[in-house]
Order: structure tokens, then sequence, then C-alpha cells
């Protein structure tokens, strides 16, 4: 199953790999190779840097690495469910962790042109398959830093696990997705006036 990118922010893709359409869980990170394309596919990571980093670390590196994602993401899963319900929390103790995460990245800093205008842009510095986790703390930090949690929403279909931020101007989004989740519920509830009609 190819990974999705519905959530409006990186962290919140990176929760949705783990899924249980019909009830059954799906792994999308379930090797080091799965987490490098991921990560390549989210724009966290150069595809240039992701081959140089296959090539260099061992698979049995980047499939730890990967491992350590998975913790990484239930345990961000556990921080933001709690953060969604009590916002004035304390949160030292995941703050400490967040904060070591982000520790083992460093940064070097390049300019770029796109679009005909020069940007600066840091570019990640991995020097160890453990290093590919600040990438994801890097995400976790500007979600908590820049977002408000009560826009942090699981989809309201009882058979979908996605959650997404909603970015809409009412706040009023439902759904992981108008075009699946979204139009189920449309249909269903057609079908139901049907039947009581």
């Amino acid at each position: 199953m190819e990974p999705l990118f519905l959530a409006a922010h990186p962290l919140i893709d990176f929760l949705n790999t783990t899924l249980a359409p019909g009830g059954e869980t799906v792994e999308l990170i379930d090797s080091g190779g799965t987490y490098v394309e991921w990560l390549v596919a989210a724009e966290l990571l150069e595809t240039s840097l992701a081959t140089t980093l296959i090539r260099r670390f061992s698979g049995k590196a980047l499939d730890a690495a990967a491992a350590e994602a998975r913790r990484i993401r239930e345990w961000s899963r556990a921080w933001l469910t709690r953060w969604r319900a009590n916002p004035r929390g304390d949160y030292r103790k995941e703050m400490a962790g967040l904060n070591e995460l982000l520790a083992r990245g460093t940064y070097y800093r390049t300019v770029v042109r796109t679009e005909g205008a020069f940007r600066l842009i840091d570019v990640p510095r991995i020097e160890s398959a453990d290093a590919l986790a600040a990438l994801i703390a890097a995400q976790l930090a500007a979600l908590i830093t820049h977002e408000q949690p009560e826009l942090i929403k699981s989809c309201a279909s009882a058979q979908c696990t996605l959650w997404f931020l909603d970015r809409t101007k009412s706040h009023r989004r439902m759904f992981c997705s108008a075009t699946a989740c979204g139009n189920r519920a449309r249909v269903a509830a057609f079908r139901d006036r049907q039947r009581s009609g």
C-alpha cells in the first residue's frame, strides 16, 4: 500500500503510516527501506541524500531506525491525544524526550534558486541512521509550536483510523478525505434517508 499524504502536516502524515482499513492493521514503515522511502515521499529527505544513506548504512542499522521511528510514532500519537484533550497539561517529560531527539539533528545552510528567487534552506546532515529520528522530531516540534491542538482531528468515519490537521477556514473538516470517507458518509446518509423516507 502506498503512503497517504492527506493530513496537511508531515507529522500527522507520519502518524498515518499505520492504518486499519476494514479493521486490519497495515504497517507502511515495515523496514529501513520503506522508512527512507517515506521520508523522501514526505519531502523531509532529498532523493540523492537518501540514495547515499542507503549505500552508507547497513540494512540492519536502517531497520533499527525504522523500528525506532515506529516507537516515536506511537509516542507522538499518545502525546498528541493527551494534548488535544488537555492543552494546558504538564508535558515536561515529553518535551525532554523531544529535545533529545532534536539534538541528534545537525544541519548546514545553503542557498537554492526556486521559481526565480533565491532561498536559504537548512539541509540535514545525517551521520548515522539514528539521526533520521531528528527529521521526524523536527516535524513534531513544528506541529506543537505552530498549530492549535483542537485542529488535530481524527476522521469522523467509524471505519477510519486516519488523522488530519484541519486547515479549512471554518475548521469544520470532518473526514480524512472528502473523496473517500466523506463520500462514503454522504452515500450512507443518502441511503438512510431513502430507507426512512
